[in-house]
C-alpha cells in the first residue's frame, strides 16, 4: 500500500506539537508519566469521523490487504494488548466504544506500522516479515496502540487550533495523492514544515518516550517478553547505523534516540543486562514467510523463495527448526504461484513432517493445503483438508476467521445446495458479531445468489460496502434491491415483506450518516 500517508500525517502531528508537560496517573497499575497536553483535545467523535475519512481512502488502495491468515496472527497479538489496556485504564469504556481498534494490513515490503485518527492502524507486511518474534511485533503494536489511547493525535490537532482546518485538509488530500504519487503526497507536507519550530520536535520526543513506557506495561501485562521490546529496539538501531535505502519509513516517522533506548534496557528484570531476544515459535516464522511472499509476488522473487527452499537441508537440525519452517511455508506459496506442483508437493510435505506435533503449525498447513487446492480448483481436496481438525480445533467455541472463510470457498467451488446452505448459516451468525468483516459479507452476498436470493444477496452486498465505509455504494445496493422489489422480480417472494423492510431502515440509516457526512465537509 501506498502508505504515504501515514508519513503525512506523523510528520504533520509531530511538527505542530506545542504544549507543557504535565503528569498523569495513567492507569490503577501504572506509573506517574507525563501528559502531553492540557485537555483541551480534539473530541473522540471528532477524531472518529477524521480516521473514518482516512481509512476509507485506504481501503479503495489496491495494496490494502486482508489476508485472513495473517490477520488471525496478527489478531492473536492484537487482542491480548486490548485487554491489557483497558485492564490498566488505559483504554476508557467511552474510547473502547467509540474507537475502531482496526488493524489494516498492506502489501508494502517496508518496515513501518503507523497509528490513524479514531482508532485505525496500519502495519505493513514488511514489518511483520522482519521481526523474530511474536513479542517483539507485540512491542511495535503496544507503542501504536498507546499513541491512541494517550490521544497523542487529538492533542496534537487541538494545541494548533488555528491551524487544525488546514492540517485536516493535508491528511484527507494526502490519503488521496499518496495512493498516486508519493512525491505528491510529500509536497503537502512541505507548508507544515516550513511553519514549524525546530524546538517542537524536542517534545516529539517525548511522545515518543511516553508511547514507550506505557506501550511497554501493555505488552508485558498482555503475557508478552519484555524482551522482545530491547530486541526490536536493537534492529531499528542497527538498521538505523546501515540502512539508508528507505526500508525503514517507521525510523522516520519515530525517530529512535539513546535515552529512548536506555529507558527500556533499565526496565528489563535485571537493569541494563543483555539478554538473548525470544525464541520465534514455528508460528511467528510461518507468518513472516507468508509475509515476505505476499509482499513480493513478481515472478524473480517467487522463485528466490523456491530456490531458498530447495538449498535448505532436509536433515537440518531441531535448533533451526522454525526458520525451516519460514522457508519452506513461503517456498510452498511461492511454488503454487509459479503453477509448480511438484515443488509445492515436495514442500508441502516437509513442512508438515516438521510441524506435525504442533497444534498451531499443523492448523497453518491445513490451510495452506486447502488454499493450494481451492487455486488449482480442486474443492473435494480443499474440504478434506479442513475437516481433518486437530483435537483443539474441534474443541474450539467457534470456527477461526481463516477456516469460515476457506469452507466458504469451498461451498462456492462445489455448488453444492446442502454446502451453501451450512454456509449461509455460519456467515450470518458470523456478521452478526462482526458487522465490519467485509470479506465475509462478500461471501454471504456470494451464497445467497448461488441460492437464487437476490435481495438478500444485494443487502449483503451493501453491507461490503458498508464495512469499506463507502456507504454513497452501499446506498445504491439499497436502491437497486428496493427498485428490484418494485418490479417484482424477486424470485423469493416469501422473504419480499421482511427483506424490504430491513432494506428499508437501512436506507433510512444510510441516508442519514451522509447528510451528516455532507455537513461535516
Amino acid at each position: 500500500m501506498k502508505y504515504g500517508v501515514a508519513a503525512i500525517i506523523l510528520i504533520a502531528f509531530k511538527l505542530l506539537l506545542v504544549s507543557p508537560v504535565q503528569a498523569q496517573t495513567v492507569g490503577p497499575n501504572s506509573t506517574l508519566l507525563p501528559t502531553l497536553g492540557d485537555g483541551g483535545e480534539m473530541s473522540s467523535s471528532a477524531e472518529r469521523r477524521l480516521g473514518d475519512r482516512i481509512a476509507r481512502e485506504i481501503y479503495r488502495d489496491p495494496d490494502y490487504l486482508d489476508d485472513p491468515v495473517l490477520g488471525d496472527y496478527v489478531q492473536g497479538i492484537w487482542q491480548p494488548l486490548l485487554a491489557a489496556a483497558r485492564a490498566r485504564g488505559d483504554l476508557s469504556p467511552e474510547l473502547q466504544d467509540r474507537f475502531a481498534w482496526e488493524i489494516m494490513l498492506g502489501r508494502d515490503r517496508t518496515v513501518n506500522a503507523f497509528a490513524l485518527p479514531g482508532g485505525y492502524f496500519g502495519v505493513h507486511l514488511g514489518l511483520l516479515a522482519v521481526v523474530g518474534s511474536a513479542d517483539e511485533l507485540a512491542s511495535v503494536l503496544g507503542h501504536e496502540l498507546s499513541h491512541v489511547t494517550q490521544r497523542h493525535i487529538a492533542r496534537l490537532i487541538a494545541r494548533q487550533g488555528q491551524q487544525a482546518p488546514w492540517l485536516v485538509g493535508a491528511m484527507i488530500l494526502g490519503a488521496l495523492a499518496a495512493s498516486k504519487s508519493t512525491d505528491a503526497a510529500n509536497a503537502l507536507i512541505v507548508g507544515g514544515q516550513a511553519a514549524s519550530a525546530q524546538g517542537q520536535l524536542n517534545f516529539s520526543r517525548d511522545m515518543e518516550r511516553e508511547a514507550d513506557r506505557v506501550g511497554y506495561g501493555v505488552m508485558t501485562e498482555a503475557g508478552f517478553d519484555a524482551r522482545g521490546f530491547v530486541a526490536m529496539f536493537d534492529k531499528l538501531q542497527q538498521a538505523s547505523r546501515l540502512n539508508d535505502n528507505g526500508a525503514y519509513p517507521y525510523l522516520r516517522s519515530h525517530p529512535l534516540t539513546t535515552e529512548r533506548i536506555a529507558d527500556m534496557q533499565s526496565r528489563q528484570p535485571i537493569a541494563g543486562s543483555v539478554t538473548p531476544a525470544p525464541t520465534p515459535s514455528l508460528e511467528h516464522a510461518m507468518m513472516a514467510g507468508r509475509a515476505r511472499a505476499q509482499s513480493n509476488p513478481g515472478v524473480d522473487a517467487l522463485r528466490g523463495f523456491l530456490r531458498e527452499a530447495d538449498s535448505w537441508p532436509v536433515s537440518a537440525p531441531p535448533s533451526t527448526a522454525a526458520r525451516h519452517a519460514g522457508v519452506l511455508y513461503a517456498g510452498v506459496l511461492a511454488a503454487g504461484r509459479l503453477r509448480d506442483d511438484v515443488a509445492a508437493g515436495t514442500h508441502l510435505g516437509r513442512l508438515t513432517a516438521l510441524v506435525s506435533s504442533d497444534p498451531v503449525g499443523f492448523r497453518l498447513t491445513r490451510w495452506l493445503r486447502a488454499e493450494l487446492s481451492l487455486a488449482a480448483g480442486d474443492w473435494r481436496s480443499a474440504q478434506t483438508q479442513l475437516d481433518t481438525r486437530s483435537a483443539e480445533d474441534r474443541d474450539a467455541v467457534q470456527m477461526r476467521r481463516p477456516e469460515l472463510l476457506l469452507r466458504g470457498q469451498v461451498a462456492l467451488q462445489s455448488g453444492q445446495v446442502a454446502l451453501w446452505l451450512a454456509l449461509t448459516e455460519r456467515l450470518q451468525l458470523w456478521v452478526a458479531e462482526r458487522p465490519r468483516d467485509a470479506q465475509a459479507w462478500q461471501l454471504l452476498a456470494s451464497a445467497y445468489a448461488a441460492q437464487r436470493q437476490p435481495l438478500r444477496a444485494l443487502r449483503a452486498e451493501a453491507e461490503v460496502r458498508v464495512a469499506q465505509l463507502d456507504l454513497a455504494a452501499a446506498l445504491d445496493r439499497l436502491k437497486a434491491a428496493q427498485d428490484l422489489l418494485r418490479q417484482g422480480a424477486s424470485l423469493n417472494p416469501s422473504a419480499d415483506h421482511i427483506e424490504a423492510s430491513i432494506i428499508d431502515t437501512r436506507r433510512r440509516q444510510l441516508e442519514s450518516a451522509l447528510r451528516e457526512q455532507a455537513l461535516e465537509r
